[in-house]
């Protein structure tokens, strides 16, 4: 067993609800090994320490334990995943002005922003393999591990958009 960190942000069923109320629940429903943030009215995040085999079964096992504290409660994004440049340089520990000339030295190999703009956005998985096998550099498997499985878990959460929704082929071909 290990022990995977990461942060789970969820919008509560009723915007207006004191977040604070939620704490006794999901401490009985088995969060507590987080840290809960309760600053935004209808807004909760809990930074989880917690032990299990695989990062996908603690963030799972933690999903899970505040859907039940919290009935109605939507996952708003799972982290680390989404990161810019100044994140990522911080994790592997360059500057960002390192990072950001590797990103521009190697346009052909450096992982593609999920969102191109002020900030760009990467997930973190694609920049944490990218650096390890570039620069030649060690990283934390365990975070390598939660990296994937917070990509993972945000990319399902987006499906959700697309459910009942058919693709034109046309827009799948050009998407591919």
């Amino acid at each position: 067993m290990s022990e995977y960190h990461f942060t789970l942000k969820f919008r509560l069923a009723d915007a207006q609800a004191d977040p604070g109320l939620c704490i006794d629940a999901l401490f009985q429903a088995g969060c507590d090994d987080a840290t809960i943030g309760i600053g935004q009215r209808g807004r909760i995040a809990l930074d989880f320490a917690r032990e299990a085999d695989t990062a996908l079964a603690a963030i799972t096992s933690a999903l899970e334990a505040v859907k039940r504290a919290i009935p109605g409660a939507t996952l708003i994004e799972a982290a680390p995943d989404f990161v810019g440049l100044t994140e990522v340089a911080d994790i592997v520990g360059c500057s960002r002005q390192n990072m950001r000339k590797l990103m521009i030295g190697n346009p052909a190999t450096f992982p593609d922003a999920v969102h191109q703009g002020t900030p760009s956005l990467w997930h973190l998985r694609p920049l944490l393999g990218w650096y390890s096998e570039t620069q030649k550099r060690s990283i934390d498997r365990l975070l390598i591990e939660v990296a994937d499985a917070t990509m993972k878990v945000n990319i399902a959460r987006e499906t959700r958009h697309l459910a009942g929704a058919k693709l034109p082929k046309a827009l799948q071909s050009l998407i591919a």
